[in-house]
């Protein structure tokens, strides 16, 4: 597939700081809502509350060493509630002071025998729910320890979303699938599987208020999952070149950000009536000009012809030969805001004004594995695989896109 190279646009983040000091790979950051902090967990088996001093300078105020690299990290700010998951399998809790100066341990929850890849914390049931490459979801009590409930996936479970309201969590994996569930008490049920993506799960976005369900893949595509609407709808967009590693979604502003491991940051405008891509269709021989494809040997016999290899219109979903589909047009109100294969008569009805980008592209100058924002405040934070951790004002978020 052909694609587009994006300019990247001058209204991008603007970087605050960064903050060194890493000795391996920051799988996992998040901002202290309403203070100027940011949590980290590395895989140099540290925990590190990083608060900003007079000069402006994020300097460590807790530096802890954990028993086994860390993967996973999640922080609750009503409770104080550290959650961090490790290479080991295990969760550890811990409980930050109130000038973010101290951490006490709490307990070890044995919950995987596997990496751990995401931590959600439930306070309703007070539950913590994690998933691991051990291929399980489980979620345990934080006021016992003990295990509530676990489930098997065939591949390993690699990012996680949860719904408090409706005990909902999604969990996509390593396969490229997404598995609804009910979680109980005693027990969980599986409610659906979303099947969408040619690549693995990387991350996951969900938003109780639209009841929009975001996934970001190795197929370097985003699906927009409208689970709320009840008919199955998705919406595809397509605006990286690698990886998507992190999402996030606005809803005041009805903006989607997104980042991706070779550093590109896309700020999509959900705030339009976007059309949904078509299924492709399947024939033995061209749907425009009927020349048969190279597996449909008695239309070839019969027309004395060589067979044709097969293609597929974005737009209309039809299957055609090279010759039908010579032309490649980007087409963003359907998500592609690269030049895709479309059919010679699709191409035609494209006007100019169909191909004006509804998505900026911005770079975050660093290779991102990990993203997460403080929406209120406009921030964002990326890790990197240079080790360094940046702190980022998202102005474009707040202008019409």
């Amino acid at each position: 597939m052909a694609a587009e190279i994006h300019s990247r646009s001058p209204r991008g983040p603007v970087l605050l700081t960064k903050i060194p000091g890493h000795r391996e790979h920051v799988t996992s950051a998040c901002l202290i809502p309403r203070e100027d902090g940011v949590i980290t967990a590395s895989e140099d088996r540290t925990l590190r509350v990083w608060l900003k001093r007079d000069s402006g300078q994020y300097w460590p105020s807790i530096y802890h060493t954990m028993s086994s690299p860390c993967s996973a990290l999640r922080y609750h700010h009503e409770s104080r509630k550290i959650f961090v998951g490790q290479d080991s399998g295990a969760v550890v809790e811990f409980l930050i002071s109130d000038d973010f100066n101290k951490i006490n341990f709490v307990k070890t929850y044995p919950a995987h025998q596997n990496r751990v890849t995401e931590i959600i914390y439930s306070p309703g049931p007070e539950w913590v729910i994690s998933t691991g490459q051990d291929k399980f979801l489980t979620w345990m009590c934080t006021e016992s320890g003990s295990l509530v409930g676990r489930h098997a996936f065939s591949s390993w479970a690699s990012c996680l979303q949860y719904d408090e309201e409706t005990k909902y969590a999604f969990v996509g994996d390593f396969a490229g699938q997404i598995t609804l569930l009910k979680l109980e008490k005693d027990g969980c049920s599986v409610i659906s599987n979303l099947k969408g993506h040619e690549g693995s799960i990387s991350c996951l976005y969900w938003d109780p208020v639209q009841r929009y369900l975001f996934s970001g893949s190795s197929d370097h595509s985003i699906i927009l999952w409208d689970i709320g609407g009840r008919q199955g709808r998705t919406l595809i967009l397509q605006g990286h070149h690698d990886k998507v590693q992190g999402l996030c979604y606005l809803q005041l502003t009805r903006q989607l950000v997104s980042c991706s491991v070779d550093g590109g940051i896309c700020v999509w405008n959900m705030d339009i009536e976007r059309e949904e891509a078509p299924q492709w269709l399947e024939s033995d021989s061209c749907q425009k000009c009927a020349q048969p494809f190279f597996w449909n040997i008695k239309q070839m016999w019969d027309s004395r012809t060589l067979g044709l290899r097969q293609h597929h219109c974005r737009k209309c979903g039809k299957a055609v030969c090279g010759k039908c589909s010579t032309k490649r047009s980007s087409y963003p109100i359907m998500g592609f805001e690269f030049q895709v294969r479309v059919c010679d008569s699709c191409y035609e009805t494209i006007k100019d004004e169909d191909r004006t980008s509804l998505a900026t592209f911005h770079e975050g100058k660093h290779n991102i594995c990990f993203m997460t924002m403080d929406i209120s405040r406009g921030l964002m934070v990326t890790c990197g695989t240079d080790r360094l951790v940046k702190v980022c004002m998202l102005h474009c978020i707040y202008s019409s896109l």
